[in-house]
C-alpha cells in the first residue's frame, strides 16, 4: 500500500486510524511523543492507550506496548487473533514484536517509520531503528496482515514542530 493508497480499507478503518491521530495528538498535548493507538476486537470492543514515555518512569511506554499490555490484560488470545491494532503512526521495532507476541493479527497505520524518520532524526541523541514493521513481522511464524501507510495529512501534522 502506498502512502496515498486507502484502497481495501472500509470507512470504520479509516475512523479508527483517525481515532488513533486524535490519541496522538492528545499524549502530545499532556506533553508525550505525539503517538497513539487502538485495539478493535471481532465484536466491536475498543481499547486505546497513548505513549507515555514523558508522563511516566516506562522509558518503553510506546503507545502500542502500552495498548498491548492493556489489551492481554482484559482480552483472551482468541479475541486478539482476530483483532485489529491501528496506530497513528507505523509500530517501531519494539513495538512490532509486542505485537507479534500478543497474537495480534491485523496492523493498520498511518504515517510511516520512514516518514516520521525523517522528522525525528535523534532522540536524546540516539537514532531511530530504521526497520519497517513488516520486516519485522515477516522473521515470525506467523502472518500478520499490515495495511499502510494511509496518507491521513493529521498523520503527519501532529508531529510538526515536536522533534526540533
Amino acid at each position: 500500500m502506498t502512502a496515498s493508497d486507502s484502497e481495501g480499507l472500509s470507512l470504520l478503518d479509516l475512523d479508527h486510524l483517525r481515532r488513533s491521530v486524535a490519541l496522538a495528538r492528545a499524549a502530545r498535548g499532556r506533553g508525550d511523543h505525539p503517538f497513539g493507538a487502538l485495539l478493535v476486537t471481532a465484536d466491536g470492543t475498543v481499547i486505546e492507550a497513548m505513549n507515555t514515555v514523558n508522563s511516566g518512569p516506562d522509558p518503553i511506554g510506546h503507545a502500542e506496548t502500552n495498548l498491548v499490555r492493556d489489551a492481554g490484560r482484559q482480552l483472551d488470545a482468541g479475541t486478539l487473533a482476530t483483532s485489529t491494532l491501528y496506530t497513528s503512526t507505523e509500530p517501531c521495532v519494539m513495538c512490532a514484536g509486542a505485537i507479534y507476541w500478543s497474537g495480534i493479527a491485523r496492523v493498520v497505520y498511518a504515517l510511516s517509520e520512514a516518514q516520521l524518520r525523517g522528522m525525528v532524526g535523534t532522540q536524546s541523541g540516539v537514532p531511530t531503528l530504521a526497520l519497517p514493521c513488516r520486516e519485522v513481522f515477516a522473521h515470525g511464524g506467523r502472518a500478520i496482515t499490515v495495511e499502510g501507510p494511509v496518507a491521513l495529512p493529521e498523520a503527519s501534522e501532529v508531529h510538526a514542530g515536536f522533534w526540533g
